[in-house]
């Protein structure tokens, strides 16, 4: 009953610590209440086209053919003529949600948001479309309906396909495109002959947005290099010209209408998104028609050193970068909308070709509008904080701000328009600089807090280790030992000085559990003094020396492990010194067979952090050649079993079985993406084979002996068959390599414990999973059990980056579940992709699940061990956290911290499962004594 309420305890305090990493760095940066601003001077455009190509990359549509034409020429002799061009610098996540919620709304949805719904809008938020007066628009169920459902009243017309269109699977994705296109035109020959609809289309303050998918579909079924991707480029253009046509048509041709043209995000070589590289992060943009610039031929040297202009041969035409944020008061300013309140963009003045009025008045518009969210951001801090615990932000303080708008205005009035807007740009940059104050004021404090409890917790499970699993003898004295009566008074008063601080302040509900978690853990903590006091006083007696250097040791693995994260090869590192143990405890004299297998596993594993991370190399014909490993190695284990007369008929009849679900499980991802690749479908019986294989995958074993080895074998060939179905490369053979070593790690442990002297030692194949373990001969922890829990966290971390890295676990490549499903479901997609990760989490948890059988421990004390690692880890990474550099670089840390804490809970209620996976057994049928072990 203890360990339950430990363990519950454990996974409340540890939620709360996962959670606070989202109320610390990923709370919106939303703020309501904001008065619209619009530039007061008539726009250049009444109506604005855009079209947004999913997935196309800037290098895709810029870079010219062999025979120097352009795979694009309409939009190619646009820049050349007729319009204003660029690159579209996008922030990770570079998906297609937060890629549009930029371009349209012009902030950068934080990671929450993304996290909480798709296509709903999970905080509230202006837009360029719900500016307009009226906003018709054509393209993905993904994409569109979160603009329509967050624009107040009821002037946004989406028009959509069914989603089981999103097939990857398609013969021709770029179908999709071809569907918008006819779509529009449909639209507009409508309008002709309905006076209402053409009434409408002919008002001002009107956008028509395309969402174009085929490019991206393609890219993820066949990659950006190949021919159906190029040619979607193609197609695109192609429709393009034909839309402007139309449009100019209908409209008589009266220069009053401007298109934007860009894409939401790039793609990597191998076909996924979701990072930070600059196939991903660099997209194309094209703007032209009313208010923009001609094409401005240049002969001097333009400021950008990336070498995009020679290789693009467009070095004689002026570039203008943006950030993709940029592109709304852009199109907002176009057709002389309100900005979107929460836009954080920056107009890019190089694209209007209008006067210099216009230009400073618009700029001055951008300035107010950012400078209104500072207010409002500045105001609700000021009202949740103690006047004499407020600090404002220096640079932008209520006099200051009176000065800039000041200033600006005089500077307009006097037709100063070029220092008015230098010194707008500068008030954006402060009010920018203020808003990121405010929105992170609290951030040391809460951050204070957690780290406290952190602290405190790590404490706590050290000194519950000592007491409960160690050899500590108490002194008699301290036996009957009970809580001091001052300790809790002060903790009680301390409880009471923090809520009614917070109450004071107004601090939301999550600000009283970060700050009063700390209260009663340290209160544990103090209350376990005497235990403290023991070690001390039987510090004389230890082996000092040792125990320095095991904790040496382990905190140089702990460094090892945290370096493995920013770069996998570490991981190499670590499992070439970690060849060496045999070597280096002397059990290689002993043992030499198992120490020379440790040390090739060893090795064999190393070779996978150095490989390109998954989706990099697709390859099918490693997914079969890692079902020939798995039956190879399972084949010897039954011969070796059957040899000794230690396999029973019926578990040799599963295990045959389950040997001939692996072959075709290693045959089926061949022919499914010969399928594909023939455009011929997804035949429906790899699908039902994989949906059946992953239903079963933890049933399966359950129906197997729970003879040590016996069951881990099942549950090996069994999560092998799935992770076959999910594999596109070489990470296939990640899981056999792996469990060959975890195999080779219980046996040599069994010599340790010889070596040790340890008493209790049983063989492997005696012992039952499902045997009671008798209590008697639980024995405490020692030295050596440290080192344990330490391969188990680095194998656990082995198992997470062994064939990814933070980078590629964002990505987005469906073409692991192509054997399960080719239509587009991003919620299914993930899972499946989740499910492949966590299988060598099992693998690892089910070899560590056998050592402490096989060792005579607890599960609780190696765990415990476990957790104190993994907190470490954790309290490193949460220090390791920036709000400065790069927007990847913040990301990547808080995703680091994530992570960590991530896999600890995840460890809790995996150890629960593993336990079942490994111990329970059913019994579908009833079978005879003599089949029995």
């Amino acid at each position: 009953m203890k360990m339950i309420t430990f363990l519950l305890v454990g996974l409340i305090v540890h939620v709360i610590f996962f959670l606070s990493i989202f109320d610390i760095y990923f709370t919106s940066p939303l703020v309501h209440g904001m008065t619209p601003q619009a530039t007061p001077l008539p726009p250049p455009a009444s109506r604005l086209v855009l079209v947004v190509a999913d997935g196309l990359r800037a290098d895709s549509l810029f870079t010219l053919l062999p025979n120097g034409s352009s795979r694009a020429p309409y939009l190619r002799n646009v820049m050349e003529e007729k319009g204003t061009w660029g690159v579209s610098h996008t922030r990770v996540p570079t998906e297609s949600r937060p890629g549009h919620v930029a371009l349209i709304a012009g902030f950068y949805e934080d990671v929450s948001a993304i996290a909480k719904g798709w296509k709903e809008n999970p905080v509230e938020f202006d837009s360029v479309f719900n500016e307009t007066r009226h906003t018709w628009c054509w393209g993905s169920p993904d994409i569109l309906p979160m603009f329509a459902k967050g624009a107040s009243g009821d002037h946004v017309y989406t028009h959509t396909y069914p989603a089981e269109e999103e097939d990857f699977a398609s013969t021709d994705a770029s179908r999709l495109d071809s569907w918008v296109f006819t779509q529009v035109k449909s639209f507009f020959q409508l309008a002709k002959s309905n006076s209402s609809l053409k009434a409408s289309l002919l008002e001002d303050e009107n956008i028509f947005f395309l969402h174009l998918l085929g490019i991206d579909t393609n890219g993820h079924a066949h990659r950006p290099m190949s021919q159906e991707y190029l040619d979607n480029i193609g197609l695109v253009d192609a429709g393009v010209a034909e839309l402007v046509s139309m449009v100019e048509d209908f409209f008589g041709h009266d220069g009053r209408t401007a298109y934007v043209f860009t894409s939401d995000h790039g793609m990597t070589n191998w076909g996924s998104h979701g990072a930070g590289l600059p196939s991903e992060t660099h997209t194309p943009l094209v703007v032209w028609g009313a208010g923009v610039h001609y094409a401005h031929k240049v002969t001097e040297p333009q400021p950008y050193s990336d070498g995009y202009l020679q290789d693009w041969k467009l070095e004689h035409l002026r570039r203008v970068d943006v950030n993709q944020a940029d592109i709304a008061p852009l199109m907002a300013s176009l057709i002389g909308v309100p900005f979107p309140v929460n836009s954080v963009g920056v107009l890019p003045l190089l694209y209007l070709n209008n006067s210099d009025q216009f230009k400073a008045e618009s700029m001055y518009t951008n300035a107010i509008q950012v400078l209104e969210q500072y207010k409002m951001k500045m105001t609700q801090k000021k009202e949740m904080t103690l006047p004499f615990l407020f600090t404002p932000y220096q640079l932008l303080t209520e006099s200051k701000q009176a000065e800039f708008i000041h200033m600006a205005r005089i500077l307009i009035q006097l037709e100063k328009y070029d220092n008015a807007i230098s010194l707008c740009r500068s008030l954006i940059a402060h009010a920018l600089e203020g808003l990121a104050y405010y929105h992170t004021y609290d951030r040391f404090f809460l951050g204070c807090s957690v780290v406290l409890g952190f602290v405190g917790w790590t404490s706590y499970v050290i000194l519950v280790i000592l007491k409960t699993h160690a050899t500590l003898d108490r002194h008699p004295s301290l036996l009957n030992e009970r809580p001091s009566h001052t300790l809790a008074r002060l903790c009680v008063c301390v409880t009471v000085v923090i809520t009614v601080f917070l109450l004071v302040q107004k601090s939301p509900i999550t600000y009283y559990i970060y700050c009063l978690l700390p209260v009663p853990v340290w209160y544990s903590v103090l209350k376990e003094s005497g235990t403290l006091t023991d070690l001390v006083r039987l510090a004389p007696s230890l082996p000092l020396w040792k125990c320095f250097g095991y904790f040496v040791l382990v905190a140089f693995g702990i460094e090892l492990l945290v370096v493995s994260f920013f770069h996998r090869a570490m991981l190499t590192v670590g499992l070439a010194v970690l060849s060496l143990w045999p070597l280096l405890s002397g059990l290689f004299s002993k043992a030499k067979s198992r120490s020379c297998s440790w040390c090739l596993g060893c090795l064999c594993l190393a070779a996978f952090p150095l490989m390109p991370v998954v989706g990099r190399e697709p390859n099918v014909h490693l997914v079969t050649c890692a079902g020939l490993l798995t039956l190879f190695t399972s084949a010897c284990y039954l011969w070796s079993s059957q040899r000794r007369a230690q396999l029973h008929l019926g578990d040799r009849q599963q295990f045959f079985t389950q040997m001939i679900h692996v072959a075709v499980c290693a045959y089926v991802p061949s022919l499914t993406h010969s399928s594909l690749q023939q455009k011929q479908g997804l035949p429906l019986l790899n699908q039902v084979i994989s949906w059946t294989t992953l239903a079963s995958s933890m049933l399966v074993p359950l129906l197997s002996s729970t003879r040590l080895f016996h069951r881990l074998l099942s549950i090996f060939l069994s999560l092998t068959a799935t992770y076959l179905l999910l594999s596109t490369g070489s990470e296939a053979l990640f899981p056999p390599v792996l469990s060959w070593l975890m195999f080779v790690w219980i046996n040599i442990e069994q010599e340790a414990m010889l070596a040790q002297g340890v008493s209790g030692r049983r063989e492997l194949s005696t012992i039952d999973f499902s045997a009671n373990i008798d209590i008697t001969k639980i024995r405490q922890l020692k030295l050596d059990d440290i080192r344990r829990s330490y391969f188990f966290v680095f194998f656990i971390i082995t198992a997470f980056f062994g064939t990814g890295n933070i980078a590629s676990i964002n990505s987005f490549d469906p073409a692991s579940v192509y054997c399960f499903l080719t239509v587009f479901n991003p919620f299914i997609m993930g899972g499946l992709m989740m499910w492949k990760v966590i299988i060598p989490f099992i693998i690892v948890m089910c070899t560590f699940e056998t050592i402490q059988v096989a060792t005579q421990l607890s599960s609780r004390s190696l765990f415990l061990i476990v957790l104190v690692i993994s907190d470490l880890m954790a309290l490193h990474f949460f220090f390791l956290v920036q709000d400065y550099g790069s927007w990847l670089d913040i990301g990547t840390s808080i995703s680091h911290y994530v992570i960590v804490m991530s896999m600890t809970i995840f460890l809790m209620l995996l150890s629960v499962v593993t336990h079942i996976l490994t111990s329970q057994r059913l019994i579908l049928w009833k079978r005879s004594k003599t089949h029995f072990p």
